[in-house]
């Protein structure tokens, strides 16, 4: 009888573990993916990035941790005489990360070489707004434009704004297109979103 009641209770522990797992489960399901800046050693962005990913990797975190980024822009700067467009980080010493914060995720995050901490009050954890993410263009902007290879478009937002170009491709799925523009007296193909440019009148 006694031996009985032991197995009994140790299912009702197993059951009640089991559910705690499955608790914690749903509330992490319920949590939304926001982005957040951590802040790195000077010049360990790269090595944050990637050791960050190893730890995705290592355990199994994909269904928390979305996407890390390094955040680059395009700047023109003149190089022996000759004005070219380049990338350059925006946000030195920072990454963004994306992911279903918890606090079960600290560690994990804070520890992976390069990252110092998170960029928030006292090193918390702060979400970027909504308004941040898109100000940020952390999320591609669903735009319905109207182009097609062939077509002349003008580049309204970004270091080449008003300059003008020829459609070499489009991929609305993701809501880019490739445009031929002259620039610095060649051609160059550039990559732009669709929320950066609007079709030219002929």
């Amino acid at each position: 009888m006694e031996e009985k009641e032991i197995i009994n209770e140790e299912n009702k522990q197993e059951q009640v573990e089991e559910s705690k797992v499955a608790e914690k489960e749903n509330d992490v399901n319920a949590i939304p993916a926001k982005w957040y800046v951590l802040h790195t050693f000077s010049g360990y962005e790269n090595v944050a990035k990637k050791n960050l990913e190893t730890v995705v990797e290592k355990f199994n975190l994909q269904d928390r941790i979305f996407d890390i980024i390094i955040p680059i822009e395009d700047v023109v700067e003149e190089k022996k005489g000759k004005k070219v467009l380049v990338q350059r980080k925006s946000m030195p010493c920072y990454i963004l990360v994306k992911m279903k914060y918890a606090d079960d995720l600290w560690h994990n995050v804070t520890r992976a070489r390069g990252i110092t901490g998170f960029a928030g009050p006292k090193g918390r954890p702060l979400a970027l707004t909504d308004e941040e993410v898109v100000k940020m263009k952390l999320e591609k902007i669903k735009v319905d434009v109207d182009v097609a290879v062939g077509d002349t478009v003008e580049v309204v937002d970004g270091p080449l704004s008003g300059m003008i170009g020829k459609v070499s491709a489009v991929n609305p799925d993701l809501g880019i297109l490739t445009a031929v523009i002259e620039m610095f007296g060649r051609e160059t193909s550039v990559e732009l979103q669709f929320s950066q440019i609007r079709k030219a009148n002929n």
